[in-house]
């Protein structure tokens, strides 16, 4: 057969814009009219698009027939896939409530070594509070149906205990210490050391509290003799008062105060009294300022 015959025989391509046409007219009724190209090199570009797509979902329409058959064999795997992940994530899970029942037994176990400690020491305690009881009372007489066998002596008249009676009863009743009667050669040796004490105590001389006091003495102007002024103030004489150094500072205009330091025993000698001595001399002062106040 030459290649004439065959183009005879084969007539799609000859009838090309026919199929083109109609092509168009179906995309247009899908998709809505298009608007008309001018341009042949455009308008081949859009028909090839369209061929694509038809191509395109021809492809999908055969995809989805191909797999509609096996839509149950992945619902299985899916069905896997989730039960595995279920499964994961239920071992871990599990993993986290086995780390928290240890921790649990852990402390469980702590808890029991504690009350087994405090148990002990209750034994103890109540093994030595029997043991007391059984020496305050040794001469107690066994009781008989509800009444005891031996007659009861007649009550003694007692003095009120005194504090010190307390303290030493405190002293003798040791719940936890031994049960040995009190050494008395301890017990002089510890009186001994104490008047050895006491007269040491006695023999050292008492600290005296003293303070260090820093005064600002303002004069009434220019014209005030300082001079004159620091006499006065160091004229003031108190048992427990020192007078230290002093010096002039200015203030302004011309006017200079006095400053001047002291040292005083608490005791004896206050600010309010300083104060109070220094203003007297009411010629020179006009006013008297604690600068400072430091304790020594």
């Amino acid at each position: 057969m030459t290649g004439v015959d065959y183009l005879a025989q084969e007539r799609i391509w000859f009838d090309k814009p026919r199929y083109d046409e109609a092509e168009r007219k179906f995309y247009e009724r899908m998709n809505g009219p298009t608007a008309p190209t001018q341009d042949s090199g455009a308008n081949s570009i859009l028909q090839d698009i369209a061929r694509a797509r038809e191509n395109i979902q021809k492809s999908l329409a055969g995809l989805k027939m191909t797999l509609q058959p096996t839509r149950g064999s992945a619902h299985k795997s899916v069905n896997s896939s989730h039960t595995s992940t279920t499964s994961g994530s239920g071992g871990a899970d599990q993993g986290e409530l086995i780390a928290r029942m240890k921790n649990l037994e852990l402390e469980n176990q702590s808890l029991h070594k504690v009350v087994e400690e405090l148990r002990a020491a209750l034994s103890k305690l109540e093994s030595r509070v029997s043991v007391l009881e059984k020496k305050s009372a040794p001469n107690a007489a066994p009781v008989v149906n509800g009444t005891s066998n031996k007659a009861t002596p007649p009550p003694q008249k007692t003095s009120a205990p005194t504090k010190d009676d307390d303290e030493e009863d405190d002293d003798d009743v040791d719940l936890f210490g031994s049960d040995d009667e009190v050494d008395e050669e301890a017990e002089r040796l510890k009186e001994q050391r104490l008047q050895e004490y006491a007269a040491r105590k006695a023999k050292k001389p008492a600290l005296i509290a003293k303070s260090s006091i820093l005064l600002d003495v303002k004069p009434w102007d220019d014209e005030t003799d300082m001079a004159k002024l620091e006499e006065c103030v160091r004229s003031v004489q108190v048992d427990g008062l020192l007078w230290g150094a002093s010096k002039l500072v200015p203030v302004g205009y011309g006017i200079k105060k006095l400053q001047i330091n002291c040292v005083v025993e608490d005791d004896k000698v206050g600010t309010d009294l300083l104060e109070e001595e220094i203003t007297k001399f009411e010629d020179y002062v006009q006013s008297v300022d604690v600068a400072a106040f430091n304790k020594i």
